[in-house]
């Protein structure tokens, strides 16, 4: 993600742990509720314990003429414990009928939880499928620090959108990276508007005045990453490497606006990175760029980056679309295991935007580190730098100095080796600083946990390797 103004402070939530109990209806087991809370210090009430989602399916249907939003979404999980209740974050619309494994569950809501309990306990192991039944008109969810996200209506449409969380103001969710799922989404609205999401378009279809968009992502995605952007768009569908490249453009913008330019250049900008990081991750291309004066900022969300208009107004700005073609890699199919972890999403972006400079435009890397060196306050860590901090510079171009300070340590066969295995061995799963720099140091032959969280910590300037 990069965003166009400097964050505040974001207070930190805190929530209570769930009572034991046990579950009766199958003698001999004990069958306990699962956590509200995944169990990340920053976010303590994201994500749910007891289970690992596996699958989102999600059949739902928007009049943007009432903002209403109805439909189901389908849950494909593994319970991680015997489990008798379990919870989902859903700040969305009234929900009207759960069932699990097609038997009827007790729902109630407790603030932005969702808590359900099965007719009977879920066995340790066992796949079950939870179906969610909802309709009303959904809120975005709102932030002194972080602004307005999640899902926002539109004069003709909606965007959701948002990090570090958005998907529960529209669908039923365990809303942390660390458990990452598949992903499907069937969209009914009016005929004559768009609907774009990730991963690869289906089947549309269209009956009585209405269209059914389609949109399937294979790969395990975090929950911050899921979109939809609903609308009047200028859509441009094709094929690069093989693979279905789908870019949208707001049609209030004129045909050949910059941000049209810097969109046709997606696979262009993609196939670089590749040069560098190693093969494109996902099974589709593509971007979306949104005329909306609440989002001022671009997102990485996966296989289809979300863009503010806002950087296509002087230049095309292909800078952006590096940085979030970058979190491809580092941030979508390797995603982070905690929050305090997202300067290896940021660092690594930004370090793109400067692979991507001197590439297109003759800018050595070293004259953008040595640029951010002078200006970066080192008062800020990168590495756990605390809810205030979480897109605050230091992760983002600190972050980046840390990238091209372990280059200029390691060399370039190292360090270019330690990009490419990192992204092919943590591919799809989620991950932490200490196992990056494990791999670092295995890579490189050389102890490199001191040189590393300095460079990720210290409040002073660290010397330039090699001065």
């Amino acid at each position: 993600m990069i965003r166009r103004s400097a964050l505040a402070v974001l207070a930190t939530l805190t929530i209570g742990g769930a009572a034991a109990c046990t579950d009766s209806g199958q003698a001999g087991e004990s069958f306990t509720p699962g956590t509200p809370g995944i169990g990340d210090p920053y976010f303590p009430t994201y994500g749910n314990g007891g289970y690992d989602v596996t699958d989102y399916a999600l059949t739902l249907r928007y009049d943007p003429g009432n903002d209403r939003l109805e439909g189901s979404a389908k849950i494909t999980a593994k319970a991680t414990q015997n489990l008798s209740r379990f919870n989902l974050d859903f700040r969305g619309p009234e929900v009207s009928s759960v069932t699990v494994d097609g038997a009827g569950a007790e729902q109630k809501r407790e603030a932005d939880e969702l808590v359900v309990t099965p007719a009977s306990g879920l066995r340790d192991g066992s796949t079950f499928t939870t179906v969610v039944t909802y309709a009303g008109v959904p809120q975005p969810i709102t932030s002194p620090e972080l602004g307005t996200g999640g899902w926002l209506a539109t004069d003709k449409g909606a965007i959701a959108l948002g990090q570090p969380e958005s998907a529960s103001s529209w669908y039923p969710v365990n809303d942390h990276p660390r458990d990452k799922a598949t992903f499907g989404l069937e969209m009914t609205v009016p005929s004559g508007l768009s609907v774009l999401s990730n991963g690869v378009p289906g089947e549309r279809t269209s009956k009585d005045g209405w269209t059914t968009w389609r949109w399937r992502e294979s790969s395990p995605m975090a929950s911050y990453l899921s979109t939809v952007v609903i609308g009047d768009y200028r859509v441009t569908t094709g094929t690069h490497q093989g693979k279905p490249l789908v870019t949208a453009v707001d049609n209030t913008l004129p045909r050949g606006s910059n941000a049209d330019k810097a969109m046709a250049r997606t696979g262009e900008v993609a196939d670089f990175l590749a040069t560098q990081f190693g093969p494109y991750p996902f099974d589709a291309y593509g971007g979306v760029v949104v005329v909306d004066d609440r989002i001022r900022y671009a997102l990485e969300t996966q296989a289809r980056p979300v863009y503010s208009n806002s950087f296509f107004g002087a230049s095309t700005s292909e800078w952006v679309v590096a940085h979030e073609l970058a979190h491809q890699w580092f941030g979508d199919s390797v995603s982070i295991a905690a929050w305090k972890d997202i300067w290896l999403n940021e660092g690594f972006a930004t370090y793109a935007e400067w692979l991507w400079a001197e590439h297109d435009t003759g800018v050595p890397v070293q004259e953008s580190f040595d640029k951010a060196y002078s200006s970066v306050n080192w008062g800020d860590p990168s590495y756990d730098p605390g809810t205030s901090g979480l897109f605050g510079n230091s992760v983002y171009v600190r972050g980046g100095l840390v990238v091209h300070a372990l280059r200029l340590e390691v060399g370039d066969d190292s360090f270019f080796e330690i990009l490419q295995e990192w992204a092919n061995t943590k591919r799809n799963a989620s991950a932490t600083t200490d196992e990056f720099i494990a791999l670092a140091e295995r890579v490189s032959g050389k102890p490199l946990r001191d040189f590393l969280m300095t460079w990720l910590t210290s409040k002073t300037p660290p010397p330039k390797p090699g001065s």
